[in-house]
This record gives structure tokens, sequence and C-alpha cells, in this order.
């Protein structure tokens, strides 16, 4: 096959590459869209999305054969008979645990928008300026100020349901109705307002599945079974939304089973001149040229890309004569709370299965609460009351037993913490110099831990969760922590940050590696801090900011 040469390409098709794709193609650009992995197609390959769990061969549940071929996903609840097929295959793409991590990968079109939690919620001034004022890291690049308009802008666009708060911690966006909370949610969020007075807020979460028909999509059928891809487009993935409004340009080119093994790089204009790419069928390399290339192959991916370029010139790879690359691992450590039954509201119950919970937005920290910490954390979760599948008292067989199983139980709610991990220097990945995955390639090491103010905070978030439960009338309420190991919040962020300065950064303020200004950066490689929020909202906003940028760049003639 012979050199093809487009106006920009985009490496990785999950929820930074599709809105890069989307952006590009809709300012008149010839766009290349590589994914590593198989197609999937919006509607037709949701094959486990209409099925009920007894149409499944072992109805969802576990086999021997998935927990011997899958160690890592094994971990966690993503290991799973209805999608097993979207989770990067570990035999084929193993990595280096120094440390232990738990990383769960996406390798198809698509990519983890497919399966993601799809909770949106907007960074906060407090989170730009946080690096600077504590004298942490590095100091971000922008503001709150800066980002606000590409929030909206995302937010209009993808359909993101919420209710607007009115918190400077939790900043209002561009909102779809919001979903209900059910009665105890009510009543357990008034009474945590009243004991707090105000100052702690439990709020519905602020969910990318849409209330009412948006875009083209229709919405939310309150299923539950989002991440088995929804025929409905009810929720925002690459397929539903970013990739369709690309298609419909007709400047798109999409290529699945494309692994970009290097960016090519001219020394002489300091620019990268293409993408190498391994055909992951038919072991073939091609090189494709463009002006603009977008990495968006999610954070530790798109790190390793970069580490495996240019290394004629950087042993450590284009991006890294600041000595950042790679470095500053993020995730978001959870798996710790409280829960507790509710005594009351016996003859309420709820509508429908709700793809969403509750949000308690951060409040350590925050003006004059100090804590023994810096940063801190918010939770979600939710209460229901247990069905047909719980434990049932009476060990009886025949109507007693019948009878029980037909009366909903009590009603329980629990809610978990997500707190923010600082962006430690010695938190690394590295490429290994012995282990190679099916195709060649030099595989991941993981070099990453929790550090001594993520163990202080961990006390707090169950400590504070069993407070607020206790403080809303709950009974038998109970602290938990099941452990984690990063990596288990699928928030991987870090390892080419954004930066003021070429000697601490890997990335600009407009997500432009500093050695090659065509190269954008726009996933979570780029986070120089990673806040409390889950962060896709984020990625959205950057990627929709920098291909702006980079299309008037271009016009200029400066790319």
């Amino acid at each position: 096959m012979a050199d093809q040469t487009y106006d920009a390409i985009v490496v990785g098709s999950g929820i930074s590459g599709g809105w890069a794709a989307k952006e590009l193609t809709e300012k008149g650009l010839k766009v290349l869209l590589l994914e590593r992995g198989q197609n999937v197609e919006h509607v037709k390959d949701y094959k486990n999305a209409n099925q009920a769990p007894w149409e499944i061969p072992h109805r969802g549940r576990r086999t021997i054969e998935m927990l011997e071929n899958h160690p890592n996903l094994k971990r966690d609840y993503v290991l799973n008979e209805q999608n097993l097929d979207w989770w990067a295959h570990e035999k084929d793409s193993p990595y280096v645990e120094k440390k232990p991590f738990t990383w769960f990968r996406g390798y198809q079109v698509g990519g983890r928008s497919l399966m993601w939690g799809r909770q949106s919620y907007r960074l906060a001034d407090i989170d730009f300026e946080a690096n600077l004022k504590e004298g942490i890291a590095v100091d971000w690049p922008v503001r709150y100020k800066d980002l606000a308009p590409w929030y909206s802008y995302v937010e209009r666009f993808a359909g993101i349901s919420g209710n607007r708060d009115g918190l400077d911690i939790l900043p209002d966006g561009e909102f779809l109705p919001p979903m209900d909370l059910n009665c105890v949610e009510k009543e357990v969020a008034e009474r945590i307002k009243a004991k707090w007075n105000g100052k702690r807020l439990m709020t519905i979460g602020r969910v990318a599945n849409i209330t009412q028909p948006h875009e083209g999509r229709v919405n939310c059928q309150y299923r539950n079974k989002c991440w088995l891809g929804c025929p409905f487009g009810g929720y925002f993935s690459t397929q539903s939304s970013t990739l369709p409004a690309a298609m419909r340009t007709g400047n798109l080119t999409l290529r699945p089973w494309s692994i970009v093994t290097k960016l090519t790089y001219d020394k002489d204009t300091q620019k990268a001149t293409g993408v190498e790419v391994l055909d992951a069928e038919n072991n073939q390399t091609y090189t494709y040229k463009a002006k603009v290339i977008f990495l968006c192959a999610s954070a530790f991916n798109s790190t390793a890309i970069l580490m495996r370029s240019a290394t004629d010139i950087w042993p450590g790879g284009l991006g890294s004569s600041s000595g950042e690359l790679g470095h500053n691992v993020m995730d978001h450590h959870f798996r710790v709370g409280a829960n507790g039954t509710y005594e009351g509201f016996e003859d309420r119950y709820y509508f429908g299965r709700r793809p969403n919970g509750i949000y308690i937005p951060r409040f350590q920290n925050v003006g004059d609460d100090k804590r023994d910490y810096v940063r801190g954390f918010g939770y979600q979760g939710g209460a229901s009351r247990s069905g047909w599948s719980r434990n049932v008292a009476e060990i009886n067989f025949g109507a007693p037993l019948k009878e029980a199983l037909t009366e909903p139980g009590p009603w329980s709610m629990g809610i978990t913490a997500f707190g923010e991990i600082l962006p430690y220097h010695e938190n690394k990945i590295t490429l290994s110099k012995d282990v190679t995955d099916k195709w060649g390639l030099p595989v991941l090491e993981m070099d990453a831990e929790l550090k001594e103010n993520e163990k202080r905070m961990r006390k707090d978030m169950m400590s504070e969760a069993v407070a607020m439960l206790e403080a809303a009338g709950l009974k038998d309420v109970r602290g938990f922590d099941a452990g984690y190991t990063l990596g288990q919040g699928i928030h991987e962020m870090g390892t080419a940050r954004m930066g003021r300065d070429p000697k601490t950064s890997v990335l600009n303020g407009n997500n432009q590696v500093w050695d090659a200004k065509n190269v954008f950066v726009t996933d979570g490689a780029c986070m120089t801090s990673g806040a409390a929020q889950n962060p896709s909202l984020t990625y959205m906003a950057l990627t929709a900011r920098a291909a702006d940028f980079a299309v008037a760049e271009l016009k200029k003639g400066n790319l």
C-alpha cells in the first residue's frame, strides 16, 4: 500500500479521539482516525444489549477459562461474559507490574466510551489553582475560565443530565433535566444538608445519559445495561455521538486494527511528519502522513507512542526533553465508604433501573475546613431496596418461600468515596526492556503507588461516610475499606502533563508537545493534577479546545 497523506491523524477512537475526529472534520480537515482494535458499529455490534440473562451461555458469569485468561480483569467487576471482547486481551497485550497496578483497557473503535461510568463533572477554580498554591508538581497552564466555554460546548453536544446546584466547588453546566433522587435519597439529602448547615450537599449525579431526545438520539430507557452498548443512543459514546457527526462531513477515514508503533519526526522542521502503523491483522507496516497529529490512545498508550518516537534524537522519546514523560501517574483511589439500612418508606419503591446515583461534592480543605492531608474526595452511591435475590430469613420451601420472595426487602444505602491522588514524579511508567506484546512491541512497566497523603485521606473517606449516614438516620451503619491498587479507578492520568515551562512539562497550554508543535495530546496523559471529580468531561473540553486552536494555527501557516 502506498503512503497516504491527510490533513490530520487522530490516534485512538475513545472519548478524546472521537471528539478530535468530530471537531477536525467539521472544520474541513481530511482526517484519518486510527484504532488499534476491531470495529464496533453502532447498534449492529451490540450483540448482548437486548439479551436477557438466560440467553447468555453462562448467564453472564465468569468461567474458569475467563479467570485463567484474564488475571487482571478478574480483580474487579469488569470481567464479565457479556462484553468480554471489549476489554483488552491480556495475553496479547500484557504489562509488567513493578508495583501492583490494575489496568483496564478497551481496544476497539469507541474504546472505553462504550463502557464508561458516564459521570460528568467540571473541574473548578480550586482544582486548577491547587498545584501552584500548595507548591505541588507544576502549575496548570490553564484556569477554569479558559475551559468554561469549552465545557459548555461539549456538554451541549454530548448531552449531560444533571441538577444546577450553584456550587463553586462543582461548577454548573449546560444540563438536560436531571434524573430523580428516590424517596430515601431525598430524605438523606435533606438531613445531611440540615446537619451541616448547607455546607455538604447530596445531589443527583451529573451523567452522560440523556433524559430527553437529543441530537437525533433517543432518551435513556433506564435499562442500566449501558456497558453493553445502547441501541437507543441513550448515553454518550463515540458510536452514538461523535463518530456519526464526523462521518457526516465526508472528511473521515476510519481504520481499525491499526497499531501506531511510533510517530515519524523531522529534526530539521522539528515537527512530526506522520505515523507508522502496524496492521494488527496482517502484520504489515504502513506509513501515513499528516500536518497535525492528535494522540488520544488513552493516557498510558499515548505516552508509550511518544516514548517509541524520535529515539535517535531523544533516547526517552519525543516529548522527553523535560524528564517528565512517563512520570506523574494518577488515578482516583476509592473502594472505601460506608453503608447502612433505612427504616421506613416500606410502601415506596422506585421506577426502572436508573443508570446513575447520588453525588456528594468535595467538602474537605475547602474554605475554613482543614485536614491533615491536602486535596479531597467526593462520594458516589445510592439507595435501593433488595428484591427477590436477597437472602431470605425463612428457611422454607414452597408457598412460604415464594411469598417472602414477592415482597421487596428493606431499604439500604451505600456511598463510596473517590479521592484525588497527587502527581508524584516517582509514580511512573517505562517501556520494558525484556517483555514484548503479541506484535513485538515493548510493553509498559508500572511503578506507582499510594503515598502517605492518600493513606491519611482514606481514613477520612470512611469516617466521614459513616458520620453522614448516621446523621441521616440510617441504622447498622458500617464503614468499609475494600483495598485499592492504582488503576482500579480506570481514570489513569498524567505521564505527559501540561505546564508552562518546557523544562518541567511535556505539553504547553494548548496541549502541544513542546518538542513538536504539530503533535497534540488531549487524553488523560495531559492532566497536570487529577482533582476529585471524574475526568472524562475535562478530556472532551480540552480536546475540542485544542482542535479549534490547531485548525486556527494551520490556517495561519504555523503548523
